[in-house]
């Protein structure tokens, strides 16, 4: 049986942000479970945002679409048209090539748990909306938007 064992999944703290982007994101916690399944089309993420977390840099897929759903708590998605609410059973939709980044932050009192949906598209860019960052998932690499790499830690 297929059946994925939640406690077996590595828990990964953070983001793997350049440090000067990092803060923010440093005490999310990544359970990629479409990885424990072996999964190869798209990736499924089991994620735990403390308060006062932020999910990511502001940010749109040029390749990808990504698709969250809420399991527990609540968050703030932040978009280009502002702030949008979102509860346990919420989920929201990000078309690949938008333009339009996101991203949610936690300013409740307790952790959330959610899940994160997205396409595993090698030629993906992603590119963050409010800093001098994107990455592409060919490599992984953190950059500026003309092309400089960061410092990789």
């Amino acid at each position: 049986m297929p059946k994925i064992d939640l406690d077996a999944v590595p828990r990964i703290k953070g983001s793997g942000y350049p440090e000067i982007f990092a803060a923010p994101c440093a005490e999310r916690i990544r359970q990629r479970l479409g990885n424990a399944g072996r999964l190869q089309d798209f990736g499924v993420n089991l994620m735990h945002l403390p308060a006062g977390g932020w999910s990511s840099q502001r940010h749109w897929h040029s390749h990808e679409d990504e698709f969250v759903y809420v399991l527990a708590g609540e968050l703030i998605l932040i978009e280009d048209e502002g702030e949008t609410l979102l509860r346990a059973g919420d989920c929201a939709a990000f078309p690949k090539n938008s333009g339009n980044g996101h991203h949610m932050i936690n300013r409740s009192d307790a952790e959330a748990v959610y899940l994160e949906v997205g396409s595993r598209w090698p030629a993906d860019m992603t590119t963050c909306s409010d800093i001098d960052m994107m990455s592409a998932n060919a490599d992984g690499y953190f950059v500026r938007k003309s092309g400089e790499p960061y410092p990789q830690g």
